[in-house]
């Protein structure tokens, strides 16, 4: 294909992303006279469904206000929003990513939102995750401070999941849900749990299936390593530490066979062998319990387990939802967002639909003490969010192109055809690159 050609085709995409969406901009009248709000999210069945139940109850206590949803699959929304950004077809509320907050509000695509929640009586933000509200704060220079351009549509503590069940069948005694395993009994157990069942010969029952992308930060940040420096402009994947613990998660599966190999992954994925019953231990965030309600053995939670600094370690997600700066309708637009992120008939209607954690600190006490819902122990999430769970670290700079880059490229590691330690030194230089050019458009933006 030729430049010009591909150019061509890439405008063309461009554009129906964007015609897509015409109808999402800056809010307008109904034929009843109402005000129509569009909201743009994304989520599964089960989330979908509690949006409209919530979205509903938010219509029948607002009269005069209507609000269109636009639903977009997850994979595609990002690329969905930018082009309604590019298009200048906005929707009034939407979604976004804590790591685009610099970006947004700099460009001008979010409205500020302070005026309007320092003069509600219905928000407290007191009773509200801080962490939550902070990654939405940004004062034109650095995140986590200032004014506030967004509420969080939740928080999504990722904590680790067990088969209780497994555990008591094979009379493997069950996980301290207050003490982390080391590395090396978390080995050992896995080894005990991974099993050939039927006895063909091959391991049909695995102790781990970690998906590389979402689960390696709880090995390198509690064995006292991480992606960036404190200044966060410098790429630190080359310290020994970091290594140390790639290799662990590489050798999970190569070396202790503890993990599904890629011929064995090609029959069933590590997600669907945990849904069946075949895995020990697989992550868990709030977002799965509405399904994971339905599996077909008892589950709970633990930390996960600790390298050399002897403290566990996750992250923690979120979205945030914002209002268009451009929105015809600003009051109403802020009303929504706040319904649907501190008032406690919205959150009520969300918790209970088992997609979330509760936002609200005085509903999360209640929530924990919950025993008829699973898992058991909700606590963990709780003690994710209070204590030890940290932002993903693309989210501390202007994009994340280099931080994306490090697991685009990683899977020789996965396989075992180079070591991490190889790996972490020829990375390095091509990340520090790409985070040296979002610094510089960091600073360009600002001017």
């Amino acid at each position: 294909m030729t430049k010009k050609k591909g150019f061509a085709l890439t405008m063309v995409v461009l554009l129906l992303m964007v015609a897509a969406l015409a109808g999402c901009s800056g809010g307008s009248s109904s034929s009843d006279g109402s005000k129509e709000l569009t909201f743009m999210f994304r989520g599964g069945t089960d989330e979908q469904k509690a949006y409209k139940d919530v979205i509903k109850k938010f219509e029948e206590e607002h009269p005069g206000v209507k609000v269109k949803m636009v639903v977009t699959a997850a994979d595609q929304y990002a690329t969905k929003l930018r082009a309604a950004i590019t298009g200048n077809n906005l929707p009034d509320i939407f979604y976004y990513a804590p790591g685009d907050l610099k970006a947004y509000v700099n460009s001008g695509v979010l409205k500020d939102l302070t005026p309007y929640i320092e003069k509600s009586k219905d928000i407290n933000l007191d009773n509200i995750w801080k962490y939550g509200v902070d990654l939405y704060r940004y004062d034109g220079k650095m995140a986590g401070q200032g004014n506030i351009y967004g509420m969080p549509k939740d928080l999504g503590p990722f904590a680790l999941g067990y088969n209780k069940t497994m555990f008591e069948k094979a009379g493997v005694p069950l996980p301290d849900k207050d003490k982390p395993y080391t590395w090396e009994e978390f080995i050992k157990v896995n080894q005990e749990l991974t099993k050939d069942t039927n006895g063909d010969g091959k391991p049909d029952q695995y102790g781990t299936g970690f998906n590389v992308q979402w689960a390696l930060q709880a090995f390198v940040w509690s064995n006292g390593a991480d992606w960036l420096d404190e200044s966060k402009t410098k790429v630190t994947i080359d310290d020994p530490k970091f290594a140390e613990a790639l290799q662990f998660f590489a050798d999970m599966q190569n070396k202790y066979k503890i993990t599904p190999g890629i011929e064995q992954s090609q029959t069933l994925d590590t997600y669907q062998r945990w849904m069946k019953g075949e895995m020990a231990f697989f992550p868990v965030g709030p977002w799965d319990m509405s399904t994971f309600e339905k599996l077909p053995f008892e589950y709970d939670l633990l930390p996960f387990p600790t390298g050399s600094t002897g403290k566990p370690a996750t992250w923690i997600g979120s979205l945030g939802i914002g209002v268009s700066s451009k929105t015809k309708y600003p009051d109403e637009a802020v009303e929504l967002v706040n319904y649907l992120t501190t008032s406690k008939e919205g959150m009520k209607q969300l918790v209970d639909a088992k997609v979330q954690i509760p936002n609200l600190l005085d509903m999360a006490d209640e929530w924990v003490k919950d025993t008829k819902t699973k898992p058991n122990n909700k606590q963990e999430f709780i003690d994710i969010v209070k204590d030890y769970g940290r932002a993903l670290p693309g989210n501390y700079t202007y994009n994340a192109e280099w931080y994306d880059i490090f697991f685009t490229d990683i899977q020789p590691v996965l396989d075992g055809k180079i070591t991490a330690a190889d790996y972490v030194k020829q990375e390095q230089p091509k990340m520090q690159k790409l985070l040296d050019k979002a610094v510089e458009q960091e600073k360009k933006s600002q001017k």
